[in-house]
């Protein structure tokens, strides 16, 4: 990874993308029926009657709200990012390549699953696109900590890590949130797994 790649997505995620505005999308009934001959069902019976638009489209609110209340929020997500994200350094400065190539690839899907929450954020300079940011971040910087495991480079290694840290910074603050500030850990999240590469036991 060239420097001025390195320059030129670490100034994009300062600046932040700027996303259109959301789209919204509706639900509508049908046209209405023709009113059936003979004795009609009451306002409730209706209402509750399955299969009738108005019931349906109602079920179908309350489902929809049901399921926004169980989907986790960005942070929560964030934390396992900032999990994996953690572990991996410890992986690779103790060269344990093939458990830092599975951090890598956790703080990846998880860095995914946080933006598909939240994939466009609404700040005082405008909206953030920040499923663009990761995609950037994604494709170089997180691309360059992977070269550098496949090819067991501790020192690149070490480089690539802190220049990811460095784009993470930016994302934070293109998000209006620079208190968010990492660092490079101090300690490994993760104290039941063993980095030692060495390890022989449990056999």
């Amino acid at each position: 990874m060239s420097g001025h790649w390195s320059t030129s997505l670490l100034r994009s995620l300062c600046l932040g993308s700027l996303a259109g505005a959301w789209l919204g999308a509706g639900l509508g009934c049908g046209s209405s029926q023709p009113a059936a001959s003979g004795p009609q069902p009451s306002p409730t019976a209706v209402a509750g009657s399955p299969g009738q638009p108005g019931s349906e489209l109602a079920s179908l609110r309350e489902e929809v709200a049901r399921l926004k209340r169980l989907v986790p929020s960005q942070s929560h997500a964030m934390q396992d990012v900032g999990y994996h994200f953690t572990n991996l350094w410890f992986a690779g400065q103790s060269r344990n390549w093939p458990l830092a190539g599975f951090y890598l690839a956790e703080t990846r899907s998880h860095l995914k699953w946080a933006v598909r929450i939240i994939p466009v954020r609404r700040t005082q300079a405008g909206e953030v696109d920040l499923e663009g940011i990761r995609e950037g971040f994604d494709g170089e910087l997180l691309a360059a900590v992977q070269q550098t495991i496949e090819a067991k480079d501790a020192a690149r290694f070490a480089s690539a890590y802190k220049l990811a840290l460095k784009g993470c910074y930016a994302c934070h603050k293109a998000s209006e949130k620079p208190f968010l500030r990492p660092q490079v850990p101090l300690q490994p999240e993760q104290r039941i797994i063993n980095f030692d590469p060495r390890a022989t036991w449990p056999d």
